[in-house]
């Protein structure tokens, strides 16, 4: 996306007239359209540090004013002399269409902070989609052959348009299939998935949640689980203290709990619904206490099997 709106700057007579602000420009939104996403880095941390700021703050309004800062003055060193207010706008564009494509799919950010912290997530387009990505491709390499890049990727924009409008009817499609199939919905998740007509489903009504997946406009449940509410107990309230607990649940909207005993320790573990993988839940956080209510270890994150879960945990000590 950075490449194709280094192309559309050329729209702009000050961008087009000028080499040096040119190559500025291209380099300037490639950083752009990445730099909110270099909380990435935190996964080098943990696990928790991440899920709980990835897609936060280095999404939040006031971020997306700050990023194009230090690249604008980075720039401005390389390529003097240029003008920076044409070079800051497009910068600016890059960071802003990043944040907005982010909205469109199931993970989302919290574009709105400071004013909320709620996560804006409309989930018409999987994290990765074959299709935009393509559409990029064919844009890039129609230039490559010598086309004009602001008209090639404005016709790309308008082919995306459309797409998106697609994607939103057939969500809706979906919606309205999960209301005739299952009374009373309180709320539904529904994620993209790479198949174009297949979306995942995370459902809850008052008293059960409901896992599945819609093909088109037909509704499949996998599974069908109890709701029931988190209990205030001792063990509870002690793992709620963990971190990765704790970062768990504050990006989880639709998860369910277990609490197993053994002989030498409390398990606790909540299990998000909304990713369920050939039978399994990859998405949890485990949390494992002493009688005393010591935390031993956790773990939060994805992870594609209860034998690598066990592996995980034990090299894991708190």
């Amino acid at each position: 996306m950075g490449i194709a709106l280094g192309g559309l700057a050329t729209l702009d007579p000050t961008v087009a007239s000028d080499g040096h602000l040119a190559q500025a420009v291209m380099t300037g939104v490639i950083a752009g359209s990445l730099a909110p996403d270099l909380d990435t880095i935190l996964k080098l941390k943990n696990n928790a540090k991440y899920i709980r700021n990835h897609r936060g703050i280095t999404h939040s309004i006031p971020a997306v004013c700050l990023w194009p800062l230090p690249i604008l003055l980075i720039l401005s060193a390389i390529f003097p002399h240029i003008n920076l207010v044409h070079l800051w706008a497009w910068i600016f564009t890059s960071v802003i269409l990043h944040v907005f494509v982010d909205v469109f799919n199931a993970y989302g950010t919290q574009a709105l902070r400071p004013f909320t912290k709620k996560w804006v997530a409309l989930g018409v387009i999987n994290t990765f989609d074959p299709f935009i990505f393509v559409a990029h491709l064919v844009g890039i390499l129609i230039w490559g052959l010598g086309a004009d890049p602001a008209y090639t990727f404005i016709g790309v924009y308008i082919v995306l348009f459309g797409y998106y409008l697609i994607r939103f009817y057939l969500q809706h499609q979906v919606k309205q299939a999960i209301h005739k199939k299952i009374p009373n919905v309180t709320k539904m998740l529904i994620s993209p998935t790479l198949r174009f007509n297949q979306w995942h489903l995370a459902i809850t009504t008052d008293e059960r949640f409901y896992v599945g997946r819609a093909f088109k406009d037909e509704i499949v449940i996998y599974d069908e689980f109890e709701k029931i509410p988190i209990p205030k107990t001792d063990v509870i309230e002690a793992a709620k203290v963990d971190e990765n607990l704790s970062a768990f649940l504050s990006f989880s909207p639709v998860h369910r709990w277990e609490v197993e005993e053994y002989n030498d320790h409390i398990e606790v573990r909540f299990i998000d619904l909304r990713y369920r993988s050939k039978g399994y839940y990859p998405f949890v956080a485990v949390v494992q206490l002493d009688y005393q209510l010591n935390i031993i270890c956790s773990y939060t994150g994805w992870i594609f099997s209860e034998k690598k879960l066990r592996k995980k945990l034990e090299y894991l000590p708190n």
